[in-house]
């Protein structure tokens, strides 16, 4: 099986967060002779609260490479909903699963990544024959590929698995946030702010928070800060 840990995008001068999204890696997988290129991404790793999500996206020889696809964290949440509409009716092949509380308490959050990425593989068709994987670390599969770092900002294909992975993520989100008040996820989406940590610390925790994660410490976060800005635009 082939594995290349690392993206190879990584630009010398430290600019690679300028960089928009490519085809060039997918590129360079067909020109090896492999077919289907799926790039694979998760949303949810670092909530409190609600599922994680992960898709696989197969962008197709045919797909437009105009639509301005990037990783969803820099997208607004308006444009990230347009292109989903887009990836999904354009995409050769998607696949999004979403895996659960229940199932992130058992397995440990890293663990469930990689079970929803293998999910994600054996569910999509066509199955892929080369994978694009977000992050450091490439699941267990006889599929070959290679894991890329900051892959969302470099690769069109997990660029899009971000955008599938993110807006049905929040969209769950605003969905739980009817049956649980209380706790405002139509706002913070489970993510650690202050305004989350206030009202766990008033009601307790709702039925969807994640009890294998530590919840002290969100009480000492201020939302103002810039990564929890970046994570919920």
């Amino acid at each position: 099986m082939e594995k290349q840990p690392g993206s190879k995008n990584v630009s010398p001068l430290g600019l690679q967060h300028k960089i928009s999204p490519t085809l060039e890696l997918e590129k360079a997988a067909l020109n090896r002779g492999f077919k289907y290129i799926a790039g694979v991404d998760e949303a949810g790793r670092g909530p409190l609260a609600g599922p994680l999500m992960v898709a696989a996206v197969v962008l197709g020889k045919d797909w437009n490479s105009k639509h301005a696809l990037n990783d969803s964290k820099k997208l607004s949440a308006k444009k990230r909903s347009q292109l989903f509409d887009v990836i999904c009716s354009e995409a050769l092949a998607f696949k999004i699963v979403s895996i659960s509380i229940e199932e992130i308490d058992r397995m440990n959050i890293f663990q469930a990544t990689l079970h929803g990425m293998l999910r994600c593989l054996n569910e999509i068709k066509p199955v892929p024959d080369y994978i694009l994987v977000d992050g450091n670390h490439f699941p267990e599969t006889t599929i070959g590929g290679e894991a890329v770092v900051k892959g969302d900002g470099l690769s069109k294909s997990i660029a899009a698995a971000s955008i599938l992975a993110k807006v049905s993520r929040d969209r769950i989100m605003v969905e739980n946030a009817r049956s649980y008040p209380e706790w405002g996820f139509e706002d913070h989406k489970g993510y650690p702010t202050k305004q989350h940590g206030e009202a766990i610390k008033k009601y307790g925790l709702s039925p969807i928070h994640r009890r294998s994660f530590g919840l002290e410490f969100i009480k000492k976060l201020d939302r103002s800060s810039f990564l929890q800005q970046d994570l919920l635009r």
